[in-house]
């Protein structure tokens, strides 16, 4: 293997001083456009790379955005597809993405620290947020760059820093709307355990319920267990076995609709005739199913642009909201 090609080298086959290459790196609005041209011909001829840590230390900038990947199993059905397109996002702008993990909450907050401390990435995208969020507050107040994908719910001011988010509970209101124009008066809902935290499961579930109390029905809900599709089975059963069974059952994903719909077959009912259910995400499960499920789906793509048009903006709009796009299956025809 041949030895790296240098800054020098460069410098010399474009006819100009290192320090205009660097500048064509690092500040190409400083270079006038003939010499840019001619430096961008020489570096692509010799196939030069820059040196990423040089580079860092020169302008006191890493070029990566740090994102940490939570311990989540079935979240990771939408988050999956939500990383691959953020890091697209991302490397469209010329940086690339740090992935790295830290435990929950407070505890976290020392990676966090550390990465910054080595000057390892210079902002963040946050996600799995839950309420009163700790690593909002934290970056915020030593003036780290980030964008929050998820609100964290905060009893008091603002939320710290930009988010963007999915409304959650304006979606399964509308899935309640759907449900009742289509004769269901007795619309239950399946969360996740109450383990989980995030402001995505409480904010689907109060979309249900203030819906359900508008139009003056019954409230039924029932947890999953574990986040899996058996524990969505048991909350299904307990609901199945009460005293006024739900005809239509909105759950909090598709991993707990499927679980549902696993429920429902083994005891002989029909989804979307006897029962109708929804989730939410349409991630490949929803299409994977007999007959497809009913779902909610996040516009991945608008999510990861906000995110790091948010990133880089000096001023302007600290959240967005988007809307969610209801996807009709057979399990709840419920395209109205």
């Amino acid at each position: 293997m041949g030895q790296a090609v240098t800054l020098r080298q460069v410098a010399a086959h474009a006819g100009v001083s290192r320090q205009t290459v660097s500048n064509v790196l690092n500040a190409p609005q400083r270079v006038d456009p003939v010499t840019l041209r001619k430096v961008q011909a020489a570096i692509e001829a010799l196939g030069y790379q820059p040196n990423r840590t040089a580079r860092s230390l020169a302008t006191r900038q890493a070029g990566l955005i740090g994102y940490c990947l939570a311990r989540m199993p079935g979240r990771s059905l939408f988050m999956d597809p939500f990383l691959h397109t953020l890091t697209e996002a991302i490397e469209e702008t010329g940086r690339r993405m740090l992935v790295f993990t830290a435990p929950e909450g407070a505890q976290g907050i020392e990676t966090y620290a550390d990465l910054i401390a080595q000057r390892a990435v210079d902002a963040f995208i946050l996600s799995d947020t839950v309420d009163e969020d700790p690593r909002h507050t934290w970056l915020a107040s030593r003036g780290v760059p980030f964008a929050s994908f998820g609100r964290t719910w905060p009893k008091q001011g603002e939320q710290p820093g930009p988010w963007v988010d999915v409304d959650g509970a304006g979606a399964c209101a509308e899935l309640v709307r759907r449900l009742h124009s289509a004769g269901h008066d007795q619309i239950a809902f399946v969360g996740w355990c109450q383990r989980v935290t995030m402001g995505a499961a409480k904010d689907r579930q109060r979309g249900w319920q203030d819906e359900c109390a508008r139009l003056g029905l019954s409230e039924q809900a029932a947890y999953a267990d574990s986040d899996s599709m058996d524990g969505a089975a048991r909350a299904a059963a307990t609901l199945l076995d009460g005293p006024t069974p739900p005809t239509a059952i909105v759950a909090a994903s598709d991993l707990l609709a499927v679980g549902v719909l696993g429920e429902l077959r083994r005891r002989k009912l029909r989804p979307g005739h006897d029962v109708w259910v929804t989730g939410f995400d349409d991630s490949v499960l929803a299409t994977s199913v007999e007959g497809g499920l009913t779902s909610v789906r996040q516009p991945t793509e608008e999510i990861t642009s906000a995110l790091v048009r948010l990133l880089d903006a000096e001023h302007g709009e600290s959240g967005v909201l988007l809307a969610g796009q209801i996807v009709c299956r057979s399990s709840a025809p419920v395209d109205l």
